[in-house]
């Protein structure tokens, strides 16, 4: 028997219940489901008339009792799941297993250089790179150049975001649309992105603007598969219990299908704010004046080995804020995920 033979009113009592209890309101649909299914079985068991094993009147009373009190407490029970060891106390002991490995490294690199008698062209030492570092960020050349490969990173990856969502959401909805745009999305991604870079070039010249949406169409396609995906994660009993609520469609947008499409959502602008600070980088590499991808460019000609890993630790700095800053607004934004982890 299916939670649909029980009385609707019934299904919004445990519905309630549930979204009181936390609310996240996609996992406890798919609970619910589930939930009601046992609920429905036990209560064909209580209401049936058969005689099991030949029980007289007063044993099969007791046994129903018995089976009363059972369902009872299951319904109460809470929903937890177990964990073998708290979140909590890993987190301290993966942070020290990760700054030590790092330290491990760059002693081994330092020893490395320093026995070997390598070339600083060649291979510098890190306290090298270091004071290289430190003089690249007191004179500003390395601030100059982060801030603006930092802004057109940011803007090709809002850019690449809002129409991904967008388009996504609106594929995800209609079979009809995603016939007509499809083979048009697939065949674009045949062609190598930087293929079109000079006509970008050529319409917008070069500067901000066409170093950012080359990086937006480097990150555009990622996100688009990752929004499809996560909109059709709901499924249509979901939707058929919000429809027994008589929501419209904003409300099961914003009760429905956004908490549950947002883990993968964010998942996959995680891959996206990298994927537009490769887009960007390598079109500064290619034609632009100014940017990190210029500095590392000017330090491979100038032979500046120190200069340039200085440069590509700045980068990796930069898309691991991006991505901790993308981590932790996925932790805000999805609190029930978190706090049913904590449990």
């Amino acid at each position: 028997m299916s939670y649909r033979s029980l009385r609707k009113s019934e299904c919004r009592e445990f519905l309630q219940q549930e979204i009181d209890a936390r609310g996240d309101f996609g996992y406890h649909c798919r609970r619910l489901i589930r939930r009601c299914a046992l609920v429905a079985q036990r209560i064909e068991h209580l209401t049936s008339d058969q005689t099991v094993g030949g029980s007289s009147p007063s044993e099969r009373a007791f046994n129903n009792a018995g089976s009363a009190r059972s369902l009872f407490f299951y319904m109460q029970k809470p929903d937890r799941l177990p964990r073998t060891q708290p979140r909590a106390a890993r987190g301290p002991l993966e942070a020290f297993a990760v700054i030590a490995t790092l330290a491990l490294a760059l002693v081994a690199w330092e020893v490395f250089a320093e026995v070997k008698q390598l070339p600083t062209f060649f291979l510098p030492k890190p306290s090298i790179i270091a004071a290289r570092f430190l003089i690249a960020l007191r004179d500003g050349t390395l601030a100059r150049h982060l801030v603006i490969t930092w802004s057109e990173a940011l803007l090709a990856f809002a850019l690449a975001f809002i129409f991904a969502s967008a388009l996504g959401y609106l594929l995800a909805r209609s079979p009809l649309l995603e016939k007509i745009i499809s083979p048009y999305l697939i065949a674009s991604q045949s062609l190598p992105v930087f293929a079109i870079a000079p006509f970008i070039l050529i319409w917008l010249g070069n500067g901000f603007t066409s170093n950012a949406l080359m990086g937006a169409l480097v990150a555009f396609f990622p996100m688009l598969i990752n929004t499809i995906t996560g909109i059709r994660n709901v499924s249509a009993e979901q939707r058929e219990i919000m429809r027994s609520y008589a929501a419209n469609a904003r409300q099961t947008f914003f009760k429905l299908e956004l908490p549950a499409a947002l883990p993968v959502i964010l998942a996959g602008a995680r891959v996206g704010i990298t994927l537009a600070v490769i887009g960007v980088l390598v079109v500064e590499l290619f034609w632009a004046d100014r940017g990190l991808g210029f500095l590392l460019n000017f330090a491979q000609r100038q032979f500046d080995t120190p200069l340039l890993f200085a440069g590509i630790f700045t980068l990796l700095l930069m898309n691991l804020m991006m991505y901790l800053a993308l981590a932790l607004i996925q932790r805000f934004a999805m609190p029930w995920r978190y706090a049913r982890d904590a449990v």
